[in-house]
């Protein structure tokens, strides 16, 4: 079994350590979050290491990481703890639940969660850091760019292309040939029935544009 670290320790941190550890071919041996955020030295039995000493305690010739976050920061959280860890060679793994539909010529990037129940239909694509939550049905031919999180039971219909850092709120569903610009926040319930403008909040049925953008409504800078 390939020995994996699974970085983060919140609420994905756990479901990841009881997916991996129940569902796939790894055998999770140790958490990893930055320093300060350590509160104690050990999860499942198994130990919290600062992610500053991973490279010394877990090197990346022997194990492979998960960077297990949700979509704090509308992803770049776990984009930035990704690049850091892709920067020193990691291998990432990827866990497709062994109950979800991925046809055989689906791209994958890395660092990629699929759980339950999720469809993902022919000649789609997939990016790195990509995490679909349970019961989606990704249409046939549609890209879904990094750092991207859909939430559960969204309808993303053929030939769609979702940008980076998207968020996918549950029950929204994007209509066939539509493109979902990057950094879109889209809430729950959202229909969406045209291309979207960059960096916006989008409400509604049909979905329209908020005033505010998204980096200014969640206070992020340089990104």
């Amino acid at each position: 079994m390939k020995k994996l670290v699974i970085v983060g320790t919140s609420d994905l941190g756990q479901i990841a350590y009881e997916y991996f550890t129940y569902d796939s071919d790894y055998d999770v041996v140790a958490f990893a979050v930055n320093r300060e955020f350590i509160q104690e030295d050990k999860l499942y039995g198994l130990p919290i290491v600062a992610l500053e000493d991973l490279a010394d305690l877990y090197p990346n010739d022997e194990f492979c990481v998960h960077v297990a976050l949700t979509y704090q920061g509308v992803n770049t959280v776990r984009r930035r703890l990704f690049d850091e860890l892709k920067a020193q060679d990691y291998t990432f793994a990827n866990y497709i639940s062994s109950k979800a539909f991925v046809w055989r010529n689906v791209e994958l990037g890395e660092n990629v969660f699929i759980f339950e129940n999720n469809v993902v239909q022919p000649f789609c694509k997939v990016g790195n850091c990509v995490v679909l939550w349970s019961g989606n049905h990704i249409g046939h031919h549609s890209e879904i760019k990094d750092n991207c999180f859909i939430s559960s039971h969204v309808a993303l219909s053929g030939r769609c292309v979702v940008g980076e850092n998207c968020f996918i709120g549950v029950n929204s569903s994007i209509g066939d040939n539509i493109k979902l610009a990057p950094f879109g926040w889209f809430g729950q319930g959202c229909v969406v029935t045209k291309d979207t403008i960059e960096n916006r909040i989008y409400t509604g049925v049909p979905a329209k544009p908020r005033d505010v953008t998204t980096t200014d409504f969640f206070g992020l800078k340089n990104v």
